[in-house]
């Protein structure tokens, strides 16, 4: 059986995707690959008020995993596994969630030139868990910006994902509840 040599590890905020793909990466030998959180500089500011600084957070999140993302088709691809904490298409499904229709339509615009451009994963693993483990994780790891995350915005994320990945034919897909798996203890 082949190995997949680009892995990557989707699902909402709190799931365990860093985690789990620090973990897996450690196993198979391979690198990671880890979504740039900390240096949008809109985060911060969109957690205070959401559809203010939602275009400038999405459009940050969208560039910057684009350049990530280009990275991986320079890479050695043979040799190495890499394993993500994010999808490109991820983005998406914050976009849905935050713009208002005309930001959309500019977003759209720009993600399909990008998108074309993307290396596909060789395999996709969904992480869900309940928006109350994901609270519960999120308090934990007692980052200042996300402790304004409301479970109502949760929730809503925790439905677009799933709504997302329930018609994900793109690659193969694992789907993997997170629940009751603690990947950090």
């Amino acid at each position: 059986m082949d190995i997949a040599r680009y892995i990557a590890l989707e699902g909402p905020i709190g799931v365990g995707k860093t985690s789990l793909t620090k973990l897996l990466a450690e196993e198979l030998g391979g690198t990671t690959l880890l979504e740039e959180v900390d240096t949008n500089p809109f985060l911060p500011k969109f957690y205070k008020d959401v559809k203010k600084f939602a275009f400038q957070t999405q459009l940050f999140f969208l560039l910057s995993r684009y350049q990530q993302q280009k990275e991986i088709t320079q890479g050695d691809l043979f040799t190495r596994a890499i394993v993500s904490d994010y999808i490109f298409a991820k983005d998406k499904i914050f976009a849905y969630l935050n713009l208002d229709e005309d930001e959309l339509g500019l977003y759209e615009q720009t993600f399909r030139l990008l998108d074309a451009q993307i290396p596909k994963p060789d395999l996709v693993i969904y992480l869900e868990a309940s928006c109350d483990v994901l609270l519960d994780r999120i308090e934990k790891r007692n980052n200042e910006y996300e402790s304004t995350i409301t479970a109502d915005y949760l929730q809503a994320l925790v439905e677009a994902y799933n709504k997302y990945f329930f018609y994900y034919n793109d690659t193969p897909l694992l789907v993997v509840n997170t629940s009751e798996i603690d990947f950090v203890n």
